[in-house]
């Protein structure tokens, strides 16, 4: 299995804000400490506003926060829902596989997609942040357990 870049965003941009305790970073904050494009992150932060697992507040004293839902939020149901749940392998596109009708392979695929959710379940975003990934974070983000100044 592999997870698309947006994915693969949306849980470090929860994994860092599950380490923030006190300030509450932005967007452009979470991007630079990422090295990623700002507008990327932008998409990445609105679709984890919209499942409820982030909150974004505006004016003095704003940032990004991890909701008590994103908190306990599965690992797996998280990326579930981000990476959809269309099938591995495409066998209805433009080019139909001749073999769709009768193929061993596209059932083993689903199951083995399904094996891969599965051991993410059990996983929840605080989990991902217990010691030792979670000082790691710290000290890469700037937070002020690490003992850096915000940007």
């Amino acid at each position: 299995m592999r997870l698309t870049r947006f994915t693969d965003l949306a849980l470090r941009v929860l994994m860092r804000l599950a380490v923030e305790e006190t300030d509450l970073p932005t967007t452009r904050e979470v991007a630079a400490t990422m090295e990623v494009p700002y507008t990327h992150t932008a998409k990445v932060v609105a679709r984890l506003q919209h499942l409820g697992l982030v909150e974004a507040r505006r004016g003095r004293g704003g940032g990004l926060a991890l909701t008590p839902a994103g908190r306990r939020a599965s690992v797996g149901g998280v990326v579930r829902e981000l990476e959809g749940a269309g099938d591995v392998v495409d066998c209805e596109g433009t080019v139909p596989c001749p073999l769709a009708g009768g193929c061993v392979l596209r059932g083993a695929l689903r199951r083995a997609q399904e094996a891969f959710f599965a051991a993410l379940d059990p996983l929840t975003v605080n989990d991902l942040v217990a010691a030792p990934t979670g000082p790691l974070l710290l000290g890469i983000s700037g937070g002020a357990a690490a003992g850096a100044e915000r940007p």
